[in-house]
């Protein structure tokens, strides 16, 4: 380190000179400050590393796996205890549930009777036989086994067998006895499921009027559906094993059943007998007259109750053939007697004659001066057979049916009181038994009244209603002016096999007693000597009227050329009589209904009367007149 104040050294002196060059002045140099260090510390002697020994170290290590282990089996065990013993019946259900399914298990459907006890319709348990091929190994050999108890032949069942499908019904409404049979020779993959057949043991007999049922069990028309809810009774259940697939596990057994609850028996009004003699006399005319159907009803005048109901029409396209006939004739596929609506023609002129009664216009005696024809509003109106202008008293009119007098009577009632009577009738509503289907029919009202409705309407042209509208208004006057609602079912029959009686029919007086009976004695006179003679009834005095109505064409104001309804209704036997009936044939030939249906009247009567003992009526007469005595041409009732 230079000292300051020292000469330069001789390279600073300056060149060319001796002399000393002037000194450079520096600033002085701070002296570093001097830092003083510990001296470093001795050296530590480093300790020698012990390793060690392989023994040891898988022995700690085994320390920690066993605890490890023990923890986890004591969390096994106490799984298993919560699942076995804790939970053990969640789980059971839970397996159950993977194999098992519960069904509905029904009771039989209840039966129905007729008045007398008699069964109309009936269930009985069957078998269904299924088969859950996959399980199968043997098809040929099972087939054989199978065939003489399933009625198959094993032709048949050998492929059916075969199709590794696992399901494959094999035969249906086998009989529990022989379901019986293939259990106890406990066929593998073969499955017996519960199942009931409708049985109806007089065959079609009443087929409109009782229904049909589903393949299921259900009602599915007429009575059985109507009243489905009270013949189905209530379903039980029962738990069966079953396959993820959802075929019955073979033979097993229900782990579970709740009994279901049979049906309750319903007791009809019909009497079986009776019903049989009806099908059978309208079915023989149906097949002799050529008539599309038919439609018959026989009932009780008081009470309303429905003895006999017939629907019948020709050919084998219906129900079921009715035996006895001559050509084919068939149970129709719906009640028409409350379904159809047609125009009913003449018979519909009691409305005119009990309204002009009532209102005091005419009485049976007044007279009428009677043309064979009218204009009226550019149309022309007539009677059915041409003759010269004629008196005749209102009773006569009636009982020769004159299209003309008929009017002339209208006229005098007036619009209002015609529509009036038509609804106090009971036309243009439904009967009170809530049938299925059952029509209410078609009528005029004041809005579409037209000037010729005057005259066409009274004699039955017009308005459109069903046989049993007709039946009741008839039943009316049989039963004092008392209108007497219609009635199907009188009972229940409980599963104590008790009869509960049902709800009587309901009644309301339509026409006063004095008219009654001034309607009776002129309804007398059209089966003594008018258009009704041969509904006579040898030994029986009966009232009545005949129909001959044309059909309409549908949707025109036209009629189908020589197309005809032809109908009678009435009572015996008279003055008080105790059963109306009435007859109603469509497209007959002949066509008139004094020919077709006034026969067939009698028939159904003449068999009522005696088999209910009605005593016969003193001075009616033992035979009926013959239509060449004097009486009223019965082509003089076309409308």
């Amino acid at each position: 380190m230079r000292r300051v104040g020292t000469l330069p050294p001789a390279s600073h002196r300056a060149r060319g000179s001796g002399a000393w060059a002037t000194p450079v002045r520096h600033p002085p140099v701070r002296q570093p400050r001097r830092v003083h260090h510990r001296p470093p510390p001795p050296p530590v002697r480093a300790r020698r590393r012990v390793t060690p020994r392989p023994h040891a170290q898988i022995g700690g290590r085994l320390k920690v796996f066993r605890v490890l282990l023990v923890l986890l089996l004591m969390a096994v065990v106490a799984r298993l205890v919560a699942i076995q013993v804790l939970d053990s019946s969640h789980y059971t259900k839970l397996a159950a549930s993977e194999l098992s399914v519960t069904v509905a298990d029904p009771g039989l459907r209840g039966d129905v009777y007729d008045r007398n006890g008699a069964v109309l319709a009936i269930s009985v348990p069957t078998k269904t036989v299924v088969a859950d091929d996959f399980q199968i190994t043997q098809p040929a050999q099972e087939a054989r086994v199978l065939s003489p108890l399933v009625g198959v032949p094993a032709s048949v069942l050998v492929p059916q067998l075969s199709e590794h499908s696992g399901y494959v019904p094999l035969a249906t409404q086998v009989p529990s006895s022989t379901g019986d049979k293939l259990a106890a020779d406990n066929l593998p993959g073969i499955t017996l499921l519960d199942t009931s057949e409708r049985i109806d043991p007089d065959g079609s007999l009443a087929g409109p009027l009782l229904g049909q049922v589903h393949a299921s069990g259900s009602g599915a028309s007429g009575l059985e559906y109507q009243y489905n809810k009270l013949l189905s009774g209530q379903a039980g259940t029962q738990t069966v094993l079953e396959s993820p697939a959802g075929v019955d596990l073979p033979q097993g057994s229900a782990l579970t059943r709740s009994a279901g609850q049979n049906g309750t028996g319903i007791e009809l009004t019909i009497d079986q007998p009776l019903q049989y003699v009806t099908e059978s006399a309208l079915g023989a005319q149906i097949a002799a007259t050529g008539a599309q159907s038919g439609m018959a009803i026989v009932m009780d005048t008081r009470t309303g109750d429905i003895l006999a109901m017939a629907n019948l029409v020709r050919g084998n396209d219906g129900l079921g053939l009715v035996s006895g006939t001559s050509q084919p004739v068939s149970e129709a596929s719906s009640n028409l007697a409350l379904a159809q609506a047609y125009e009913p023609g003449s018979v519909f002129k009691l409305v005119t004659f009990s309204a002009a009664l009532q209102d005091g216009l005419i009485n049976p005696a007044t007279s009428f001066s009677v043309p064979d024809q009218i204009q009226l509003d550019g149309s022309t109106f007539h009677d059915a057979e041409p003759h010269p202008t004629e008196e005749l008293s209102a009773t006569q009119i009636l009982a020769q049916s004159s299209n003309i007098g008929t009017s002339e009577i209208a006229s005098e009632l007036g619009e209002s009181r015609l529509l009036a009577q038509v609804k106090n009738l009971g036309f243009g509503q439904t009967t009170g038994l809530d049938f299925p289907g059952e029509n209410p029919g078609v009528l005029a009202d004041a809005a579409q009244w037209e000037p010729t409705n005057l005259v066409s309407l009274p004699i039955g042209q017009v308005d459109a209603v069903t046989a049993m509208q007709m039946l009741d208004a008839y039943n009316a006057v049989a039963n004092g002016g008392v209108l007497v609602e219609p009635r199907l079912v009188r009972a229940t029959i409980g599963a104590d096999g008790k009869a509960r009686e049902t709800k009587r029919s309901a009644s309301f007086r339509v026409i006063s007693s004095s008219v009654d009976a001034e309607l009776t004695s002129m309804l007398e006179a059209v089966v003594d000597a008018g258009t009704g003679v041969s509904a006579a009834v040898p030994g029986y005095a009966v009232m009545g009227k005949t129909g001959t109505a044309q059909i309409p064409v549908t949707g025109k104001d036209a009629y189908v050329p020589g197309a005809f309804m032809a109908s009678f209704v009435g009572s015996a036997p008279a003055p008080h009589p105790v059963l109306s009936t009435i007859v109603v044939l469509d497209h007959p030939t002949p066509i008139y209904g004094g020919t077709v249906a006034a026969p067939v009247f009698s028939q159904i009567m003449s068999y009522a009367l005696h088999r209910y003992g009605i005593p016969t009526s003193p001075g009616a007469a033992s035979q009926a007149p013959s239509p060449a005595s004097g009486v009223a041409d019965q082509a003089q009732d076309v409308t």
